[in-house]
């Protein structure tokens, strides 16, 4: 009897049962993957073969009170599927769904601790992308509302922090996530509006970059109209922002009623103290020079290299404004054009730029100069008439200009020197920036005043001006070795070099970041 052949058929049958089953699996496999892990909804076409319900939530394990926060598939997510798909649905990524889970936890340990309730009206501030706003709708804080640069209804409407459109004492509750403070360059008008908009006894959380002390207080110095409840610093979600400093302030009835919002902010009388977060800057600064140098003109100007400017001891990102101010600037390229705009560490801040030049020779080269406001007179210690003297260099005969103009000064009453004299206007130096800059401001100040800064320091202590500026560039003038007359000291000063080490030491121990300029 020949044996019967049944192996092949059988065998097929179990391999396309195997593919049958391994078919299945994968479709199961990646329905669940769509559905549970990247929060995906049926409607895509990945796989699904139904659709969800539109009020469908999807639970993402590891965040919320219990372990779990729902992420809800609902008509609010839906209503921008249309305008988004086409360029990828960025609800459905995982960076996406990290943030909300990241807020969602913010937003209940907020709710817990009484600075947040479901009832609150709230408004989330430069968020582009709505996690916040979702987030807070997702733990039940339904009036909820986000403003951006570019809208995405109906979470997010077209508005921006520093000019918000909404009514005075709007909400309950506003927040600033993401940095958005820090990147503003409008940081005053932007908490202005975060007051404006929050009711009395209103609560404001912002995060920002953790940062250093002076940044710290200039936040703070932002919100004046507001009491710090808190801060504390928490991990982010995401690289461009690991390290967060998580604020709480409250809008105080108090400080609205004693003072209102528009009030200026400048120093009212003469006293001041520099506060002690700058006095820490100033132990960060480079040495002074202790020994008198020999030549001063190669000693000095080679330690410009060795100053540690403020910029790169402080984050300034939390000021009104931020200004330049030149006392005894000359020409354009004597340190405006050649130093402060393309050297100092600006942080790509903007600067106001103020150059103050008694020499009529200078002046018409700044009407030129775009960006730079020139007050065509003598630093002083009052407003008076004076007498200007230029000093031509005294290696050149009498009426030879060439090689550059001299060095213009008050004429002391004393002077017989022969140089050119002209009668010019002084003003009061230390009111004139009392009335320009606040302490909100950040003010950079380089001085070379020809042997004035003895006068002019002394009067900004006087009037409390001192305060007023963070970083001071101060070339002290004294008897120095000439560079022309090897051996001989200058005659056009009469202080010695102590007397300037202890300028810059009593400025330094007053708080002030003083270098010792060329």
């Amino acid at each position: 009897m020949e044996p019967t052949t049944v192996g092949k058929p059988g065998f097929l049958r179990n391999i396309f049962g195997r593919v049958l089953l391994f078919g299945v699996l994968i479709i199961i496999v990646r329905f669940a993957y769509v559905v549970t892990v990247t929060g995906e909804s049926c409607d895509i076409g990945d796989f699904c073969f139904f659709s969800l319900s539109d009020n469908l939530n999807l639970v993402i394990p590891g965040s919320g009170g219990s372990g779990t926060s729902a992420v809800t598939a609902n008509n609010v997510v839906r209503s921008t599927s249309s305008e988004v798909h086409s360029q990828g649905d960025p609800y459905t990524t995982k960076e996406w769904i990290g943030a909300v889970r990241f807020y969602s936890s913010v937003f209940q340990d907020l709710i817990s601790e009484g600075y947040l309730s479901p009832r609150a009206k709230s408004l989330c501030v430069e968020t582009p992308n709505s996690q916040d706003v979702f987030a807070l709708k997702e733990i039940g804080v339904d009036d909820a509302i986000g403003i951006s640069k570019k809208q995405s209804k109906p979470l997010v409407i077209k508005g921006e922090g520093h000019m918000m459109p909404f009514g005075d004492n709007t909400f309950d509750f506003v927040f600033v996530g993401g940095g958005a403070l820090d990147r503003s360059l409008k940081p005053a008008d932007f908490a202005s509006e975060i007051i404006r908009t929050l009711k009395p006894e209103g609560f404001a959380v912002v995060h920002a970059k953790a940062k250093d002390t002076y940044s710290f207080n200039s936040f703070l110095d932002l919100f004046d109209s507001c009491k710090l409840v808190k801060f504390h610093d928490i991990d982010g979600f995401n690289s461009s922002m690991p390290h967060i400093r998580e604020y709480v302030l409250k809008k105080e009835v108090e400080t609205i009623l004693g003072r209102g919002l528009d009030e200026p902010d400048g120093i009212f009388d003469n006293n001041c103290t520099v506060p002690g977060h700058k006095h820490e800057l100033v132990r960060d600064a480079e040495p002074l020079i202790p020994e008198e140098p020999l030549k001063p003109w190669i000693t000095l100007k080679r330690n410009i290299a060795n100053i540690k400017y403020m910029t790169s001891l402080a984050d300034i990102s939390f000021k009104r404004r931020y200004v330049y101010v030149d006392v005894g600037a000359r020409s354009y390229g004597s340190s405006i054009g050649s130093w402060f705009r393309k050297q100092y560490p600006k942080q790509n801040k903007t600067f106001e730029v103020y150059a103050i030049e008694a020499d009529r020779a200078f002046h018409e080269e700044y009407k030129r100069k775009k960006g730079i406001k020139l007050l065509p007179y003598a630093a002083w210690v009052r407003n008076e008439t004076l007498s200007f003297e230029i000093n031509h260099d005294p290696r050149k005969e009498p009426g030879d200009k060439s090689g550059g103009r001299g060095m213009g000064r008050i004429q002391p009453a004393n002077s017989l020197t022969g140089g050119e004299v002209n009668r010019i206007q002084g003003f009061d130096f230390a009111e004139w920036l009392k009335n320009t800059v606040t302490q909100k401001d950040f003010v950079v100040m380089k001085m070379d005043v020809e042997g004035t800064e003895f006068d002019l320091i002394p009067r900004l202590f006087e009037t409390g001006a001192i305060c007023l500026i963070d970083e001071i560039f101060l070339e002290c003038h004294y008897n120095r070795w000439q560079r022309c007359c090897p051996g001989q000291r200058s005659s056009k000063y009469d202080k010695k070099y102590g007397q300037c080490l202890d300028l810059f030491n009593s400025l330094r121990e007053s708080g002030v970041l003083v270098h010792q300029w060329w």
